[in-house]
């Protein structure tokens, strides 16, 4: 089995129900062609780098999916070309490390941001000895001789 990852853009200006039926479109395109769907991850809308199709911004999704062979490949990237929904698309085959960092990704093992009760559990003398190597170091004023 090859594994696969799919990240495509979808115009923003459609309903949110477009835009939910435009990702259950390649979802069912994938399954259909004999693909089986690892996860599918609708990352919301966010800002583009530059501006496609004078949007600023667009709604993004991920889908992992393995095959047997890539056979689904040029049908579902010919389908991405024919949609106008679609602003960009882009397929990337998986290696170990890629399918690793993904399922970890999900666990929340990579990724996790450092929650306040993390913080809480430091000692306070880690904390003062960490603030004090922070603290720019100035150096003491000058007196001036009369």
């Amino acid at each position: 089995m090859r594994n696969y990852e799919v990240n495509f853009i979808v115009d923003p200006v459609l309903s949110g129900e477009e835009i939910k039926a435009t990702a259950k479109v390649y979802k069912s395109l994938l399954t259909d062609g004999g693909s089986k769907i690892v996860h599918i991850d609708e990352m919301g809308l966010k800002q583009l780098r530059y501006p496609i199709n004078k949007r600023s911004s667009g709604v993004y999704y991920c889908i992992e999916f393995s095959c047997d062979n890539g056979d689904i490949i040029p049908s579902l990237e010919l389908a991405f070309r024919r949609d106008e929904r679609i602003m960009r698309f882009l397929t990337v085959k998986l290696d170990k490390y890629g399918v690793k960092f993904n399922e970890d990704k999900r666990k929340g093992i990579i990724g996790k941001k450092k929650s306040k009760a993390t913080e809480e559990e430091t000692p306070a003398e880690v904390k003062t000895e960490v603030k004090k190597q922070l603290e720019p170091k100035t150096p003491a004023p000058k007196q001036e001789e009369e």
